[in-house]
């Protein structure tokens, strides 16, 4: 396979070690894998979705799951923590990655990337169907919370995430996810 050639969504699936990387534009990018605080945030976000979404049985969450954004040349990213509602047509896929965004994805910022790296991302989330989009900073110990048509707010220690109206009734304490000493 020659570096200049695209690769699209089902090559990406069969590369081996495929999950090194994700598909922006056609182009394969690495993606490190997560130091030990960043997947500790992950971890505890993740858990926590788990323990409110499973006993309601209203969706799926996942842990760095492939969602293809678009197509020619194809956008493959497989954010930290992502949620999809229940009876989403065609989800979850058999084969591949899923199509589309999920209705939730979670970033934590790491030392491979930058804010404004994840704010891009997030743009392509919300070009793909996301409702809602969290860039976790655990250096500074903040949430951005942004979605489509609403104004971005950035949440500190003493505040809470909510679910809005994608998670209706979830709540996760700031103080609690960036506790250093749990």
């Amino acid at each position: 396979m020659l570096a200049r050639e695209l690769i699209t969504a089902e090559m990406l699936g069969q590369l081996p070690g495929g999950s090194g990387f994700e598909l922006v534009g056609g182009r394969l990018v690495r993606v490190n894998p997560a130091n030990p605080h960043h997947a500790r945030l992950a971890a505890l976000i993740s858990a926590r979705l788990l323990t409110f979404v499973e006993p309601r049985r209203i969706g799926t969450v996942m842990v760095e799951a492939g969602f293809t954004l678009s197509r020619n040349p194809d956008t493959v990213r497989g954010p930290d923590v992502s949620f999809v509602r229940a009876g989403r047509a065609d989800f979850p896929p058999r084969h591949g990655f899923a199509q589309g965004a999920p209705d939730l994805a979670v970033e934590v910022v790491s030392p491979d990337n930058t804010i404004p790296q994840l704010l891009a991302k997030a743009t392509e989330y919300f070009g793909a169907g996301a409702e809602l989009v969290w860039i976790v900073d655990p250096d500074g110990a903040t949430v951005r919370v942004l979605g489509p048509g609403i104004e971005p707010v950035v949440l500190g220690i003493r505040d809470a995430l909510d679910g809005g109206t994608t998670l209706p009734g979830f709540t996760l304490s700031l103080a609690e996810l960036f506790a250093t000493d749990a």
